[in-house]
């Protein structure tokens, strides 16, 4: 009696030490897995808010209610939805081949404000280690809102076709070119979008129904949520970086040849003039009149 009493009083020990070390409790040790990050370059998808081309009120999914996302317009230059590169700095082309009459609709009610092109990003690669038989882990967005910009026509509307996409990951302790981490927040707007009625037609676009949309996009990346501050005393390079090896090359080639070039020429020029002129001392063009002659260099003998 007395060992079977044990034997059960071992095994409700064990029990209890298993799961208060995760392994008769998954889903405990499941919240204790280190999320992934982003390495530099990685892909990071673009979807957007799917919405109705009569009231351009959003769609939900019918079985949970949630929002429906659909994929951005495929890029004519990758045959593929728009991707970012996380850490990247550079200037995309997304050109969309042809533009719907349903996606023409969409483009009135963005540029007119009536309903705004809500995109989101995931802040986490998706995770790689996941444990049997438990649900995937739920993804974590970041909103990305296009604010386009031009004017509408009876006919046609105007586009501005150039858009500034600024991103910020979380801060981190230290901070270099290639480095990984989360995306903290982000926002995307165009630029000059009246320049076809004050500045260079080149910057908007004119468009009708069945018209290619060529977007251009600047990315630019902020390794923390702040922003440049106090005129440029506190400001980043982005984490791509823009002073590079090269820069600092250059800087000290032109500093070496101005300073050959001034060289040259007062030994050349300023030198032999101040000896030839046997009525002023060395430095007797200067105002102070300090020294032996009427400057502060040496002066002519009598």
């Amino acid at each position: 009696m007395a060992r079977g009493w044990s034997k059960r009083f071992l095994g409700s020990v064990l029990l209890g030490a298993l799961a208060g070390s995760g392994i008769g409790g998954v889903q405990a040790e499941d919240s204790q897995i280190p999320l992934p990050s982003y390495h530099y370059e990685a892909q990071i998808p673009v979807s957007c808010l799917n919405r109705s081309i009569d009231t351009g009120e959003h769609i939900s999914e019918e079985s949970s209610g949630e929002l429906q996302y659909i994929p951005f317009p495929v890029c004519n230059e990758t045959g593929k939805p728009l991707e970012l590169r996380y850490g990247v700095e550079e200037e995309l082309n997304c050109t969309i081949p042809m533009i719907t009459d349903p996606f023409f609709h969409l483009l009135e009610f963005y540029i007119h404000n009536d309903a705004p092109l809500s995109c989101r990003i995931p802040s986490r690669p998706p995770r790689t280690l996941q444990y049997k038989d438990q649900p995937p882990s739920k993804t974590e967005y970041v909103p990305l809102i296009f604010a386009l910009a031009g004017t509408l026509q009876l006919s046609h509307l105007h586009i501005s076709t150039h858009l500034n996409i600024l991103l910020h990951s979380t801060p981190k302790d230290h901070l270099q070119r290639r480095d990984s981490g989360v995306i903290d927040s982000g926002a995307a707007y165009s630029t000059s979008p009246l320049s076809h009625t004050v500045g260079p037609a080149a910057l908007t676009k004119k468009l009708v129904i069945g018209d290619p949309l060529p977007l251009k996009l600047s990315v630019r990346w902020f390794p923390t949520p702040q922003l440049p501050r106090e005129n440029g005393k506190v400001q980043w390079a982005g984490m791509g970086g823009h002073f590079y090896v090269s820069t600092a090359f250059y800087c000290l080639v032109s500093a070496g040849a101005g300073a050959s070039i001034v060289t040259v020429w007062f030994w050349g020029v300023v030198l032999p003039k101040r000896i030839r002129d046997r009525g002023k001392g060395l430095g007797g063009a200067t105002p102070l009149g300090y020294g032996v002659g009427n400057g502060w260099g040496i002066g002519k003998r009598d």
